[in-house]
Formats: structure tokens, sequence, C-alpha cells
């Protein structure tokens, strides 16, 4: 059986990376659990394709075109975003002159309509507004930062811009004059952490993989997030999202389904119900453990759990019954066990 818990904080605020603010938030963080009841898909990614450029609506959020999905991204590179400096009372940032025969596109970004613009962070991506021959819109501008301005020539252009896993695309026609585009992201920050009862589990034990969607949708669905880890915060587009939770590397997994909120950082508890177990191989109870011994964890049903080499090997069990077989010097032991959640401790099989 699956346990999620959520902590709610009041006044708990975006914190994507050291620098970040949105202070002026006072609305408390949230998530909900469903279990079995009907979801709200989140905003889907639409993958690249050649297509004429449409404006984007509420909850819409386009891969930049002719990029190739990239593969899942682990937990290390998660962690956090790059730092930005937000300009002090007074400061600004400084214009790029703009050459003759062209005009200035001024862009930012924001969580919402009321929230401050992103300061940093951002990446920004300026494409020619239709394919060429080959079906791939051509990359004009490339820049990282929170308020950018690129200096183009008049026409019509395809503006991506990427905050962690969300992303925003609209078309902008320039002119004239100087143009100034805001992008709403609607995204919000998860962080989560894992705990067997009351006790928090330790950091590079445990580690999530994030899908889009809930556990209960049909289909097989690619991870968004792969391997990330206890602390880390994920920007993600608002919606409704399913955490497998991977304690340890046997069978102790939970999935848990979370909702995401535009400009609040969620905080999510998964709960295992699990513990740890060291095997021993013994010529008598409480001897030394034999080398070079293979082991085996086994389901009551014979389904292979675990298997290892060695004295001493630990393994992370789900509660319930097990088998444990042990092979040294061509002769097989085994002894049953259970395995009670938060009660840690060692499994000794006779050589006898």
């Amino acid at each position: 059986m699956k346990q999620f818990g959520i902590k709610r904080g009041g006044a708990r605020q975006l914190a994507v990376a050291a620098g970040l603010w949105l202070a002026t938030l006072a609305a408390p963080a949230s998530a909900q659990f469903f279990d079995g009841s009907p979801v709200l898909r989140p905003p889907q990614i639409v993958p690249s394709a050649p297509a004429a450029p449409t404006p984007l609506s509420p909850g819409m959020s386009l891969a930049p075109p002719g990029v190739d999905a990239a593969p899942a991204p682990r937990g290390p590179m998660l962690q956090s975003l790059p730092p930005a400096a937000n300009p002090g009372p007074g400061q600004s940032q400084t214009a790029p002159a703009v050459p003759a025969g062209q005009v200035a596109l001024a862009v930012s970004a924001r969580f919402g309509r009321d929230m401050p613009a992103i300061p940093g962070g951002l990446h920004w991506r300026v494409y020619a507004s239709k394919p060429d021959q080959s079906g791939v819109f051509r990359l004009l501008k490339d820049e990282k930062g929170g308020a950018p301005v690129f200096a183009l020539p008049p026409g019509q252009y395809i503006v991506h811009v990427g905050f962690g896993l969300a992303n925003a695309t609209k078309p902008v026609q320039l002119r004239a004059e100087s143009v100034r585009e805001v992008f709403e992201l609607p995204a919000g920050g998860l962080r989560i952490e894992g705990r067997v009862g009351d006790v928090r589990i330790p950091q590079g034990q445990i580690s999530f993989d994030i899908y889009q969607g809930s556990q209960f949708e049909p289909g097989n669905k690619r991870p968004l997030a792969q391997s990330v880890m206890t602390g880390d915060v994920l920007l993600l587009p608002e919606g409704t999202y399913h955490i497998a939770s991977n304690y340890g590397d046997a069978n102790s997994v939970v999935r848990s389904d979370i909702r995401v909120q535009t400009a609040k950082l969620t905080d999510a508890t998964v709960t295992h119900r699990a513990a740890v177990i060291m095997l021993k191989l013994v010529n008598e109870p409480g001897g030394e453990a034999l080398a070079n011994t293979q082991w085996s964890v086994l389901t009551p049903g014979g389904d292979v759990i675990k298997e290892s080499i060695g004295a001493f090997p630990r393994v992370i069990l789900a509660e319930g019954e097990y088998r444990a077989i042990a092979r040294n010097e061509d002769k097989t032991y085994e002894r049953p066990f259970r395995v009670i959640t938060g009660v840690d401790g060692q499994v000794e099989v006779l050589a006898r």
C-alpha cells in the first residue's frame, strides 16, 4: 500500500535557486493526493514539428521548434537553477544599442498576471518563423538571463523561454518600433523527501522519478525527471504528476500523485513501509559471517527480489515475508524471515 503525505507551510515561497525571490507570495504551498478520482492533466509539452506559429493560450506549453526531445534529466542536474542577480533599487538592465535597420525586442517572464518578473535562470531562444528546406526552424538568438533585449530585423519570429522543466513559446511580430513581450510560465516548485514512520530517510538512500499525469491513467509514460534526490527543487508546469519513490534498490517502491500549483513550492513526503536488513551466514548463532557467500532474497512464492555476494550484504526490503537463500562452498542454506516497517536488523542463516 502506498503512503503519501504533504507538508503545508504558510507563506512557503518558490525557492528554485539561491537568490530567487517571490517574497510577495503569502498563500500557503499546497498539494493534493488523488486516489482514483478524476484528475486534471498537466499542460502537455507538444513535440517539436514544423508548424505555423500560433498564439500562446493559457496553460499551453510548447517545446522549442526544431529541437528533438532530450532525455529525461537526472536529479543532480536539477538541484538548483542558475542564481541570478536581482537589480537593486535604482538599478536597471542596460539595453544594447540597436543597429540601424533593426528593432529592439525586450522579453521577460513571470509566473502569472499579478506576479513579479522572474529575475534569472531563464533560457531564451529566438527562431525564424518558418522552417527551412529541411523542415527545421533556424535558431537566430540564444541567451540566458532574466530580461534580455534582442536586436532583430523587422519581421515575424518565434520566441521560446525555458525555466527548469517549464517552458512557453509565442510568435512575435516586429515592425518599426521597439517591442516588449512578457511571457507567463504557469509553473510551481516540487521538493520531495522520504520517511519510514517518523524517521527521515538519509540523503543518497532514496531517489524519485517524476512522471506527467496520474499513475491511474493508462499507457506507458516516459519520466520527465529521473533520480531526483532529497532536497532537489524541480520547476514544473502547473498540473498533476506522479512520483515513483525508490528506497534502496530492491522492492521498496511507492507511487503517489501530486498536484503542482503555479508560483508555489510544494513539499511532498513519501512514506515507505520498509526496513534495512543485513544478512549473515554463520556456523552458529552470533558467529562470524562466512565470506564468499552468494545470496538470494525471495518472496514466499519464489520471486527473486534481490541477489548479492558477500559476508554482510545489506538490503532494503518492503514490509512482508521472505526467504533468504545462502550458497557457500557448493552447499545451500535457507531461512524464512519477516520484515517489519522501521525495524532494522540482521538475519542469520545457519550453515547446517
